[in-house]
């Protein structure tokens, strides 16, 4: 579906042509056209492959969908997948955005995702000074807002990870705990396969070697998404780490409550044992038995025993088993 189709000349709006004069205002020179789409079909890749005469192999991933963030170059044009990280009920969401790159056009495509980039159009209108230097500052601009967006990503994942913090050393919420913190973990890895091949993609464009020609003269610009990402990778590597730790005290904490739970069970055992004992002694019922026919024997039993029960109670009472 078609968001929007503009054509710019030295940083101005001079036009929003139809699909079919795009490729009349991409040969004006000059003029850049910048097209928006969403989960766009097949049909409409190949109307702009024919418009802007993209690589076909380019437009083979776009069709295909769900790719790896990368950024390669065709000619003297460039393809570029991101993806766009969004949390909806709680739950982590994954689109993408496929954005084409030549001299003289930008075509992004969204896919799967109820972001939109209104707000980037608006910023380079406003800003005609960098707009003049064409389609290679939009597509600072779109990568620059996607990564922007992860930082709120990246808050709300580390807000998660401390109320569990909180939770950890509470009685009875172990299976909770590990449960939410695998489901967390989850959620990082998501956001650290968008980001972790990306920084090495824009890592080529920000300078020390041959830059795509659509980004010459960009490389300050996409320096400072370089260093956003590599903040936000930092950011993810620091919460996987803390999640494994958190991992790692709540099953010592399990193992804690298991030996509480043991050094009980065997504190009650002895104390049962011992009873045990003198009852079976004096349960045997020999013809000749010691105080077999006393008549305070079996008082003095009873008494024997709750006494022995009773000093063994306190003992394990005095060292924390009981």
């Amino acid at each position: 579906m078609l968001i929007n189709c503009v054509a710019y000349r030295n940083g101005e709006k001079i036009a929003e042509p139809s699909i079919h004069q795009i490729s009349d205002h991409v040969s004006q020179p000059g003029t850049f056209v910048w097209v928006a789409l969403k989960d766009a079909d097949g049909t409409e890749l190949q109307q702009m492959k024919e418009e802007f005469g993209l690589h076909e192999l380019a437009v083979e991933d776009a069709n295909h969908g769900h790719q790896r963030p990368k950024i390669e170059e065709y000619s003297d044009s460039i393809f570029a997948v991101i993806q766009l990280i969004e949390i909806l009920d709680g739950e982590i969401q994954v689109g993408e955005v496929d954005v084409f790159v030549g001299r003289n056009y930008v075509l992004s495509v969204r896919n799967r995702s109820q972001q939109n980039f209104l707000g980037v159009r608006a910023r380079c209108e406003r800003e005609q000074h960098l707009l003049k230097l064409g389609s290679g500052f939009v597509f600072y601009a779109l990568i620059d807002a996607i990564v922007d967006r992860y930082f709120p990503i990246v808050d709300a994942l580390e807000t998660e990870l401390e109320q569990i913090e909180e939770q950890i050393f509470a009685q009875g919420s172990a299976r909770s705990n590990i449960e939410r913190l695998y489901a967390l973990k989850r959620k990082v890895q998501v956001l650290k396969h968008a980001v972790a091949p990306l920084l090495d993609a824009v890592g080529k464009l920000q300078g020390g070697g041959r830059v795509p020609l659509p980004c010459a003269d960009m490389q300050v610009y996409f320096r400072d998404v370089y260093d956003h990402l590599n903040r936000i990778n930092t950011s993810v590597d620091a919460i996987r780490d803390t999640i494994n730790t958190a991992m790692q005290v709540n099953l010592s904490m399990v193992t804690i409550e298991e030996g509480e739970v043991n050094k009980r069970l065997a504190a009650w055992a002895g104390i049962f044992a011992v009873a045990t004992a003198f009852a079976g002694i004096w349960g045997m019922n020999f013809d000749v038995m010691p105080e077999l026919k006393w008549q305070f024997g079996y008082p003095a039993a009873l008494l024997v025993i709750a006494v022995a029960c009773g000093i063994l109670y306190w003992r394990f009472r005095k060292s924390g088993w009981l």
